[in-house]
């Protein structure tokens, strides 16, 4: 039986080439990067998408390809592909959801304490010198037994809270519904949940009920001396309304790992002070990130074998 034929959207790292050849018959993107440049006579040779990337899934692109039979995402996050249209062409979608739980939580408590103690700017008086020259480093903030509010209690933010329970935290959170907790406190919008919280962390999935969820009206019931985290995406943050609010210090600092226009993010954000900034490198560890590959060919596995996907997206 011939190897079904593959497209491959971004950059993969050789255990991920070197299994997804075994398999598969590998096509990759010209140098414009384009998958309209390809010859319409490769084009109707692919039945299946590799996707790992945030560039647009458009429609557009998915017509190009008359004998697509499935995209698999590399990552939990699907927001950039025009998932309505694809299931009205009948492509399968999956994502890679679960593996990378542990480590986008870690990361979001990681940046939590990097920004409150300013552990970056600490270690520059260290190497810089200037604590030998100018003597202790200035107070920063605890961490421990603050209220933390978390944005979404799906499988990343039930997984942050639960990591802030050893720091005494008192949790609170929003969610489109009540939970089974251990004794959080829901509140029934963004806004009420950041006022009453001296920390807010943004694990929402991203999607246009979502998107700027984290609004201006959020950021001022967080007031001057909260602190936002956000591990989900860009758009989930009003992000002229956050800058605004860390240039006017109407909030006390932020850490994020995404962004609107990201790599190359609004220039502003670089003269801030009060920030702690993050290359979208939450689930950037080997050993997540072969686990999500490993979980992308066996959905693509799944589907050529022709039994239901691990983990799909309908919708």
């Amino acid at each position: 039986m011939p190897e079904p034929h593959l497209l491959c959207f971004g950059d993969y790292d050789p255990w991920d080439i070197d299994a997804m050849s075994q398999d598969f018959e590998l096509h990759w993107l010209s140098a414009s990067h384009d998958p309209l440049d390809m010859s319409a006579d490769e084009r109707a040779l692919i039945q299946a998408f590799a996707f790992k990337g945030h560039d647009p899934m458009s429609a557009e692109i998915m017509d190009a390809f008359p004998n697509l039979e499935i995209i698999a995402n590399f990552g939990v996050g699907y927001d950039s592909i025009d998932v309505a249209h694809a299931l009205s062409r009948g492509i399968k979608l999956s994502n890679t959801p679960d593996v990378l739980t542990d480590d986008v939580a870690d990361l979001a408590v990681g940046m939590l304490l990097g920004l409150s103690r300013d552990i970056p700017g600490a270690s520059h008086w260290v190497t810089s010198g200037q604590w030998g020259q100018e003597g202790a480093y200035p107070l920063q903030r605890t961490v421990s037994g603050q209220k933390v509010g978390i944005v979404g209690l799906g499988r990343i933010g039930r997984a942050i809270a639960e990591r802030m329970v050893p720091f005494q935290s008192e949790l609170h959170y929003y969610a489109r519904s009540a939970k089974d907790t251990p004794g959080w406190t829901y509140h029934d919008s963004p806004a009420t949940l950041a006022a009453h919280v001296d920390i807010l962390v943004v694990a929402v999935s991203a999607n246009p009920e979502t998107a700027g969820i984290v609004s201006r009206e959020v950021l001022d019931a967080l007031g001057p001396d909260g602190v936002l985290v956000n591990i989900s995406r860009g758009i989930t943050v009003d992000e002229e309304g956050l800058i605004s609010a860390l240039q006017h210090k109407r909030i006390r600092g932020a850490a994020l790992d995404v962004f609107y226009s990201e790599p190359n993010i609004d220039e502003r954000f670089l003269e801030l002070d009060n920030v702690l900034l993050q290359p979208h490198q939450s689930s950037a560890t080997v050993e997540t990130r072969k686990k999500m590959g490993q979980l992308q060919r066996d959905n693509l596995h799944a589907h050529f074998a022709g039994t239901p996907l691990l983990t799909p997206v309908t919708g």
